[in-house]
């Protein structure tokens, strides 16, 4: 009689190394797990055990987190059924987590899946292996505590003696030898934003100035060989800029001060003064905030995590104040996070839903103004394209369903009613396309570009918004009279560009 075969057990091999270091020799880390697990699965061959051969190797992946591409790889395998048993070196290679581990095994479980560290030996498949895999986790997880805090008080003690430790480095620098050396040509672009905000007194006004100029950020190649940079300056970005003590020589770490060992590249003087320009604006605008009857201001968003600022429109002595999305006023940012909402509406929605979640808690409303109320009750805000989330200090979560009176959504635009004016902003955006346009075919016909290509990749856009765009330049003077008049009716730049049928007419774009 023949013999009953035995029961073959597909293994797959994971390794995982937590830094980049000594990855690009010949025989690394890496090589080396996976060289011992394969003579350990050779060793059990007599037990069916045989290797697929599939690798899985996360290379510079810490063990803190799941989120690993190999490692993921690897569970898709699991959960289709196509491994029996994975091998590690050891158990820290897998993760350092207790309770990732646990949904790990739990995952193991589901799909009858063995897990084995070949120099650790246990099985899963038991409560004294699960007990001894979880004694060798806290102490795994106990020692990428003790090396976290161990780092972070590294770096605390290299910010107070005023060391770089590595991390995105200043426009206006260089490491080389991993010391901070000034870039003349860079130093001067950070000298020029200092003083023009001085004068101008306005980041906006600044950004729009630098881009005008074609002033952009660093433009960096990457060891992955990737580009990065080499776009215009963002808000938010020369903000940071502005704040910046690294330029005078200083090192801000946790709220203290250091003096740096890095060259300064400003004067005190100039660095002072834009610092008291900067706090006086932003006691101005507090003071705005308070006056505001936004009451939502601060807290409302869009549901690509862009923060919501309040705007108005006027209409024959009329005034309709709306929330729209900070990357719409930008002018960044995909279509579907371009939203603007009619602020009354959202705000009595909001105020109504909170009111009736206060009496069914048992909540007495006090005696306070509507401002105070969110300001007690309402941490964040989101609007969605079909609902508006509300998070409460409480901890408890309201939403509310699209809200009335508002045009129809498309794309998660919430469009407002035809019969609105065209807001100041949106003027703005559309008389600054055209411009932008005329100078682009300008350049063109007048020989200062070759290509459409050479201009998106002198302003840090793709080719396809150069040629989406350019028909801006032939706009009929009367489509640009009743731009200019606030009198066209909401139209995007987008939409602008496509209706330009280069006959000077407006009357094919008002049917639209």
């Amino acid at each position: 009689m023949d013999k009953p075969s035995k029961k073959q057990f597909r293994c797959a091999i994971y390794t995982r190394k937590s830094t980049e270091h000594n990855l690009d020799l010949e025989f690394n880390s890496l090589d080396a797990q996976r060289e011992a697990c394969e003579a350990y699965i050779k060793s059990q061959a007599h037990e069916g055990w045989r290797l697929i051969p599939d690798q899985y190797n996360d290379g510079a992946f810490s063990g803190a987190s799941l989120d690993r591409p190999a490692l993921q790889e690897l569970l898709t395998e699991v959960r289709a059924g196509k491994i029996d048993i994975i091998v590690v070196y050891k158990v820290d290679r897998l993760t350092r987590s207790l309770a990732d581990f646990a949904k790990l095994v739990e995952l193991f479980d589901q799909h009858s899946v063995s897990f084995v560290s070949v120099t650790q030996s246990f099985n899963t498949t038991s409560s004294m292996g699960r007990l001894t895999l979880n004694v060798l986790l806290s102490f795994a997880q106990f020692e990428r505590e003790v090396i976290g805090e161990r780092v972070r008080d590294k770096i605390a003690a290299s910010k107070a003696k005023g060391i770089w430790v590595g991390g995105s480095v200043p426009l206006g620098y260089a490491s080389v030898n991993k010391k901070l050396i000034i870039v003349p040509e860079e130093a001067e672009t950070v000298r020029l934003i200092f003083r023009r905000y001085l004068e101008l007194g306005s980041i906006r006004d600044l950004v729009e100035e630098l881009d005008r100029k074609g002033i952009r950020t660093r433009r960096q190649t990457l060891s992955t060989g990737k580009i990065r940079g080499g776009i215009r300056f963002g808000v938010g970005g020369v903000f940071q800029l502005l704040r910046n003590r690294f330029y005078i020589g200083e090192v801000a770490y946790h709220g203290a001060i250091y003096p740096g060992e890095q060259e300064s590249i400003l004067d005190r003087t100039l660095f002072d003064a834009v610092q008291s320009k900067l706090t006086a604006g932003a006691a101005t605008r507090q003071m705005k905030l308070r006056a505001s009857p936004s009451i939502l201001a601060g807290r409302i968003f869009d549901d690509h995590g862009n923060r919501m600022t309040p705007t108005h429109t006027n209409k024959r002595g009329a005034r309709y104040r709306y929330y729209i999305s900070h990357s719409a006023l930008q002018g960044l940012g995909s279509g579907k996070s371009k939203i603007r909402i009619n602020a009354a509406d959202v705000e009595t929605a909001i105020l109504v839903a909170l009111r009736k979640h206060l009496a069914e808690h048992n909540q007495e409303p006090p005696p306070v103004t509507d401002r105070e109320m969110i300001a007690m009750h309402v941490e964040r805000i989101v609007v969605k394209s079909q609902q508006v989330e509300i998070n409460l200090t409480d901890r408890h979560f309201l939403s509310i369903e699209r809200l009335p009176n508002q045009a129809t959504t498309a794309k998660g635009i919430i469009r407002a009613p035809e019969s609105q004016p065209m807001s100041d902003h949106s003027r703005d955006l559309l008389l600054t396309a055209i411009a932008k346009a005329r100078c682009w075919v300008d350049d063109i016909v007048e020989g200062r570009a070759a290509s459409f290509s050479e201009i998106a990749e002198r302003e840090g856009k793709v080719e396809r918004h150069i040629r989406l765009l350019a028909p801006l330049a032939f706009a009929s003077p009367t489509i640009i009279f009743n731009i200019a008049d606030g009198i066209l009716r909401p139209i995007t730049v987008t939409r602008l560009a496509k209706s330009i049928n280069y006959s000077w007419t407006i009357k094919n774009l008002l049917s639209n």
